[in-house]
């Protein structure tokens, strides 16, 4: 936040000086952000890559399921279930984030948009309520 004020500071009072520079002075602080940008993420990986230790030990090429020794193969295959309810739980929650920009549009001056959008809203929400209803009676939701 800091370097955003001062080079915010530093263009404002060359502008105010009346000095004209070229066409790209006025990308100098998009480059130094994407400088920045770029350096962040990786300085930590690299300066890591260094700083820690390397053993390798039989404990640390172990695969590691929440302190429970594993009893299986890695690549066993799961029932379908889970990719059921996996996607399910992806397709309804995509679809419940798009009430959040709709609230905000709702909360307008025209009442005649948001008596549109009341109505698309129900409709909405209706589709998902028969969805979950569909995907109950049809046992996706059940676990086991």
């Amino acid at each position: 936040m800091t370097l955003s004020v001062l080079l915010l500071q530093a263009t404002t009072a060359a502008t105010t000086a009346g000095e004209a520079g070229g066409p790209v002075t006025a990308y100098w602080p998009v480059m130094i952000f994407l400088v920045f940008a770029a350096v962040f993420p990786v300085l930590p990986v690299v300066l890591g890559r260094f700083i820690r230790p390397n053993l390798w030990g039989k404990d640390k090429v172990r695969p590691y399921e929440c302190g429970i020794d594993p009893k299986t193969e890695a690549h066993d295959r799961f029932t379908v279930r889970y990719y059921i309810v996996a996607m399910l739980f992806l397709i309804f929650d995509v679809e419940t984030i798009f009430l959040l920009p709709w609230a905000i549009i709702f909360m307008g001056d025209d009442f005649s948009f948001t008596k549109f959008a009341l109505v698309e809203m129900f409709v909405f929400i209706g589709i998902l309520v028969v969805g979950y209803y569909y995907a109950w009676r049809k046992g996706a939701l059940e676990w086991a």
